[in-house]
């Protein structure tokens, strides 16, 4: 931990301040402006929170800097980000979907002060789960061909059928397209980002804040039975989706807030 960089005033770990200050990180080549309608749904139900999304390199407002291919690399960027932008002046609440979940979790590991606790969704880690589960094979063929595709509006409608499980929404397709258009992933830092959530293998000691654990059932992008794994190791409070896909935060927003709600109210 950077102790110069961590306030003196915090107290590590201190359940008083989780669900105050949220910084909210996406999964493989998604930018912050991917939480769509999740955003204010959240802010709904902590209205005195700060709650700030965060771009991953090579994403969003990084999209023409190149990604780093290790989670850690990955983590030393972001939280450099939150210290310019001053969201570190208190505990921070992260809340992490799939390869944002492995940066939140090296983030708790690597500098303690700063986090006091951590939502984890959809997510895997090397050497708990066989890597056939980590990315499901059949997944990984149709990512190879959709990053292929020229037609920006089919690579994300193809996208959005892979990870969502709801009746197909114009609007958010009309918006994913708008976002890669402005903002692009190039192939490079999606593969980067491959390679950064396929090696990354944190290690065995188990963070001390406060973690949330959720999956979805109906993922078809990493298998639950990944999250499984991790409550296994850790027996951290875990709750699982009967239905939504990879991206739960967008098939059941309301849920996810629901569950963040009451792991807050319990610590």
């Amino acid at each position: 931990m950077d102790k110069a960089q961590t306030p003196s005033n915090f107290k590590l770990h201190d359940s008083r301040h989780l669900g105050r200050n949220w910084i909210l990180l996406r999964g493989l080549s998604r930018e912050s402006a991917h939480w769509g309608d999740f955003v204010p749904l959240l802010r709904a139900a902590f209205p005195e929170a700060g709650i700030t999304a965060l771009d991953l390199p090579g994403t969003g407002r990084y999209c023409r800097e190149a990604s780093p291919d290790s989670i850690r690399q990955i983590t030393r960027q972001v939280r450099a980000q939150a210290r310019q932008a001053g969201l570190l002046q208190q505990p921070v609440t992260v809340l992490g979907l799939s390869l944002g979940a492995m940066v939140a979790f090296e983030w708790m590991l690597s500098y303690p002060g700063d986090i006091c606790g951590a939502a984890l969704i959809n997510t895997s880690f090397a050497g708990l789960s066989p890597s056939y589960q980590r990315l499901r094979w059949q997944s990984l063929v149709r990512l190879a061909a959709l990053a292929l595709t020229r037609n920006l509006r089919r690579r994300e409608a193809a996208i959005l059928a892979l990870v969502s499980n709801r009746t197909p929404d114009e609007r958010t397709l009309k918006a994913w397209e708008c976002i890669q258009r402005e903002r692009p992933v190039s192939l490079k830092n999606s593969w980067r980002q491959i390679r950064a959530a396929a090696r990354y293998r944190p290690c065995d000691r188990q963070p001390e804040q406060s973690v949330l654990l959720l999956n979805a059932w109906g993922d078809r992008l990493v298998a639950p039975e990944c999250s499984v794994d991790i409550y296994r190791k850790w027996h951290w409070r875990y709750c699982s989706h009967p239905w939504a896909g990879h991206d739960l935060p967008l098939d059941d927003g309301a849920w996810v807030v629901t569950q963040l709600q009451e792991w807050v109210a319990q610590n």
